[in-house]
This record gives structure tokens, C-alpha cells and sequence, in this order.
């Protein structure tokens, strides 16, 4: 994401907030050598989530409403709408206080996480960035987030 353009996409920070949390969300050695490890920086699959929706409200609207603001084309809104519904399905039903080992456990995990990472693709390529750098932490998520 450092190297995305930032007057590409009008809302380019809500994208980045999108584009950090699938980053997470969609990488198994991630989840487990941070999140289920502990290592402080990177918040946990419940932030990760909300990164997802928060500004987005892709809870309650398909992405479909941000083509040109947030997402480039209707391949990018249906992927990141698959990876929204599978991950909030699994939150609801583990509850947002669950630990990572209960997200990770879950028989659907392996479906959201596929999920998470063909929308985490298919952003970072149209983004001309390589899809298989490690996530950045939030520190460094909020420090490109307050440039430009």
C-alpha cells in the first residue's frame, strides 16, 4: 500500500483501511505467527474485521455503492462482498470477544480466508503492488494514512 497512488481513487484512505484488513485476513502464517502469537502492532481478527466495515458500512450495502470511490470495477465490489459475508458470518457465530483460536478453528475458515484473499489480489494487482508482502502493521497503515 505504500506504493498505491493516493489521488488514484477518491477515497483512497477507506480502500487502504479495506485493503490492510483483507491483507490480514487472507494470509494463514500471518494469523498465525502474529495473531495467535500475540504479537502486539497488529491488532486482531475482530479489529481486522471492523477495518473491513467500519467506514464502509459493507455490512449493511454491497460494495457495488463505492465503484469509482473506493473499488475500480464490479470484479473488485463482488470479491470484497464475498469475503465481507464470510467473515461476518464467522464473527457472529464466535462472537467478537472470541479468541483468534476460535476464528481460526472455525470448519468455515479456510472459505473466508480463500475469500478474503482473492479480493486481497485482485486490490493489490489493480493497485500494481505485489500481493505477497507480509502485512504492514497499523502503525504503519495510520502513518500512510495521515500523508498526503
Amino acid at each position: 500500500m505504500g506504493g498505491m497512488p493516493h489521488n488514484d481513487m477518491p477515497w483512497w484512505r477507506w480502500r487502504a483501511q479495506v485493503r490492510s484488513a483483507l491483507h490480514m485476513l487472507s494470509d494463514p502464517v500471518f494469523q498465525r505467527d502474529c495473531w495467535a502469537a500475540g504479537v502486539p502492532g497488529y491488532g486482531d481478527i475482530t479489529d481486522a474485521v471492523y477495518r473491513l466495515v467500519e467506514d464502509t458500512w459493507l455490512d449493511n450495502w454491497s460494495a457495488e455503492k463505492y465503484l469509482g470511490t473506493i473499488f475500480r470495477d464490479a470484479r473488485e465490489a463482488a470479491l470484497i462482498d464475498a469475503a465481507v459475508l464470510r467473515m461476518l458470518r464467522i464473527m457472529h457465530q464466535v462472537g467478537a470477544d472470541a479468541p483468534v483460536s476460535a476464528y481460526l478453528r472455525h470448519e468455515a475458515w479456510p472459505e473466508a480466508v480463500q475469500a478474503a484473499r482473492d479480493a486481497h489480489v485482485q486490490l493489490a494487482v489493480n493497485d500494481g503492488e505485489d500481493p505477497d508482502v507480509p502485512p504492514r502493521s497499523l502503525d504503519e497503515l495510520a502513518v500512510l494514512l495521515r500523508s498526503v
